[in-house]
């Protein structure tokens, strides 16, 4: 009877550690990336002792708790408006870099940029890993990248169509970046050559300075392959020489119009030095950057990591997890090998399933109801055995 007393008192502490679990559960029912844990139960060893003739009894010690297992199912993923928040869509863990240079794993992806421009975890701090240019699990920052420079104009397109009917026409607001991004504005003088049915004397002018001369003609309306890319060099004051490549496509003609010419520059590939405006990260975790000047930059892509087994991982709490037993975790890259993919401005919630929870509670609180029936009965047997002696 007390080895029985000894078993329920195995049950209630079984049962109590797996309410325990069952608890935890559903308390995490709303946090984001929250991976829900089920309890482990086994039988304890057995005595073997003869029961007369060939038969032997085999009696069991009662109930032992082997451990939790971690259910890896993806949670929902849901909208929060904020950029950086991080949501993986598949397998994958974002890689992190505590205070002490141990590398801690999450698939809540609660993060923000520090006042150094570093992406942390908003939690305790821990930075952000992801691939540098060198192919190296570095910090992902935005240092450096808060202005974009300008680039120089190198080509220029022009459509529309210039009356063949008229001497010259004056094609302005022919816009141009310098290597240090400033604009400026230039023309292009177009003269008709009488001896020279469909040919123009054209002229690029910077103000009343003429910056080169070059010769355009069309045949049946068209610039022909010869003369529809005209180079110029230009010096902008103080600053170093560039080639200008004008290009007259098959959209530049030279009809009969009257007075009326239309063609005109409609894009040049320069622009002026722009200030940041808004970050994101991409499908494939890399860090975009927009600029006032209408420009995209991408920067670090983030790392994503993997265990080979769930023995590998430890919890740590804090929707943080570790290598544990020496493991090696495969890390990689959003969209490669495997790996889900990044969405930007949503979290993934918790994969507690509360039906399951609740259903599991019962059958704990039936357990503990019957374990403690057993230590009940049993005491109730010992208390009528030390009623038996008495008498």
């Amino acid at each position: 009877m007390l080895d029985s007393i000894h078993v329920g008192v195995t049950g209630l502490l079984g049962y109590q550690q797996g309410l325990r679990v069952i608890a935890n559960n559903t308390a995490n029912l709303n946090t984001p990336g929250y991976k829900s844990s089920t309890l482990q139960f086994a039988d304890l060893f057995y005595a073997r002792s003869p029961a007369g003739g060939r038969a032997t009894l085999d009696l069991g010690h009662g109930l032992e708790t082997t451990g939790t297992h971690v259910n890896f199912r993806q949670g929902d993923l849901r909208p929060t408006g904020n950029d950086f928040d991080l949501a993986i869509d598949g397998q994958g863990m974002f890689v992190l870099r505590d205070g002490s240079g141990e590398a801690r794993y999450t698939r809540a992806g609660q993060f923000d940029f520090d006042s150094t421009g570093m992406l942390v975890h908003r939690a305790d701090g821990s930075k952000v890993q992801g691939w540098n240019a060198q192919g190296k699990l570095a910090d992902v920052s935005v240092a450096g990248m808060r202005v974009a420079p300008g680039k120089a104009t190198a080509s220029l397109q022009f459509t529309g169509n210039l009356s063949s009917t008229l001497p010259e026409h004056t094609v302005t607001g022919v816009k141009v970046f310098d290597a240090m991004g400033q604009e400026h504005v230039l023309a292009l003088q177009f003269t008709s050559n009488a001896q020279a049915p469909g040919g123009w004397q054209v002229e690029l002018l910077d103000g009343t300075t003429v910056v080169g001369t070059s010769q355009i003609l069309f045949v049946d309306g068209r610039a022909t392959a010869a003369t529809s890319k005209l180079t110029f060099s230009y010096a902008p004051p103080g600053r170093p020489v560039q080639d200008l490549a004008l290009h007259f496509g098959v959209d530049a003609t030279s009809f009969a119009s009257g007075t009326l010419s239309t063609l005109a520059m409609t894009s040049q590939d320069g622009y002026a030095p722009g200030n940041l405006t808004g970050i994101t990260f991409d499908e494939t975790g890399a860090l975009v950057a927009s600029y006032t000047n209408g420009q995209t930059v991408k920067g670090s892509r983030l790392a994503l990591a993997r265990f080979p087994s769930s023995d590998a991982v430890r919890n740590l709490g804090g929707n943080l997890f570790a290598a544990a037993g020496g493991a090696e975790w495969q890390v990689g890259s959003a969209g490669e090998g495997g790996f889900g993919g990044v969405k930007a401005g949503m979290l993934e919630g918790s994969n507690v399933d509360l039906s399951r929870e609740f259903s599991d509670l019962v059958v704990m609180q039936r357990g503990y109801q019957a374990s403690s029936q057993v230590v009940s009965t049993a005491n109730d047997m010992l208390q009528e055995l030390f009623g038996m002696k008495r008498k």
